[in-house]
């Protein structure tokens, strides 16, 4: 059994890509700058689609396989089509699957996803009834040397504190990128997690978000630092924390120092999977005893190259391409 166990979600993505939506400006709401509206009632034609593996789960452990690593996802499926399809594309990924549980009478996991391709901004429409089912069985699990956690669904907060003493009792180290629907819902919960953490993925929306949660006051600038954000999460108890943000690049750092790295120049389609991408691409070279400097270019370069496709798997680079781009990447220390 591999020792790097992926745990969360595993579903098929289905893409739009469309130019006929109208996009408005709401500046005012500050969780919903952007909107996208199409007429009620109307018809649009949609030139091409687009299928693809998803879910963090899959999309991490797949990311890590092409990257060399040995890696299982574990990960609750339902018993029809979609099912079947996700754990076939897992296996041609070079995934472990046998940690995957299925639940009878119950449709897979599946999001349709409408991409602006104007901007290559997108919309997420998620139906995850079967990873609500997910059950954690520490028999399955003692023998791990890592966790990777992302996108838990259910009764999530119990499935955590399942997965914290597991991996207490059996020294398992833990990387986890928490969801922003998990902070929206119990933020305690979220930072209960992060303090039992080895590394931390997350970009700087959650960061921010959690910070807030913690009671603490800062400032407008504070916030807006991200050497600030990746120290406060330090502060927390993880090893390494790494704060991505969008087009800005990433920073990542340990308690000695904090490194920041722009992105590549790309031609960008669309943006789903580029935080799994940058997970796996991070983890891979961690996992490699790699400096954090060199996890962080890592990391960066197979975000960058997996939104030059549709989907998140497409454009996940393997360890010999990855250390020719990443060969030639700038990174400073902050």
């Amino acid at each position: 059994m591999a020792k790097i166990i992926c745990i969360g979600s595993a579903c098929k993505d289905t893409f739009f890509p469309t130019t006929e939506g109208k996009i408005i400006e709401t500046p005012d709401d500050l969780t919903s700058k952007k909107q996208i509206s199409f007429e009620l009632g109307a018809k649009y034609k949609i030139e091409e689609r687009f299928e693809a593996l998803g879910g963090v789960a899959a999309n991490v452990a797949s990311g890590l396989a092409k990257l060399g690593t040995e890696v299982a996802c574990y990960s609750n499926i339902g018993d029809d089509y979609i099912s079947a399809w996700v754990k076939e594309q897992l296996e041609k990924n070079g995934v472990d699957t046998s940690l995957i549980t299925t639940s009878a009478n119950t449709p897979g996991d599946f999001s349709a996803i409408i991409v602006d391709k104007n901007s290559g901004e997108r919309v997420i429409f998620t139906n995850q009834p079967a990873n609500k089912q997910l059950k954690i069985d520490d028999s399955e699990l003692k023998n791990a040397e890592w966790f990777i956690l992302g996108d838990l669904h259910g009764d999530w907060e119990g499935d955590l504190d399942k997965i914290i003493t597991i991996a207490k009792e059996n020294n398992i180290k833990i990387a986890n990128n928490p969801r922003q629907v998990n902070i929206h819902d119990n933020p305690k919960k979220v930072l209960e997690i992060i303090t039992k953490c080895d590394v931390v993925f997350l970009n700087k929306d959650e960061t921010i978000e959690i910070l807030n949660a913690t009671g603490e006051k800062y400032s407008a600038e504070e916030l807006e630092s991200e050497t600030f954000l990746v120290k406060k999460i330090l502060e927390m108890g993880p090893d390494v924390v790494a704060v991505t943000d969008g087009e800005r690049g990433a920073w990542a750092g340990t308690q000695e120092k904090i490194y920041h790295t722009e992105i590549l120049k790309v031609n960008a389609i669309e943006t789903t999977g580029a935080g799994d991408a940058f997970s796996s691409g991070f983890m891979a070279a961690y996992l490699k005893n790699k400096p954090v400097e060199e996890c962080l270019k890592w990391g960066i370069a197979n975000s960058c190259k997996s939104v030059e496709r549709y989907g998140a798997i497409e454009g996940l680079l393997s360890e010999e391409k990855i250390g020719e781009i990443s060969g030639d990447m700038k990174i400073e220390e902050v």
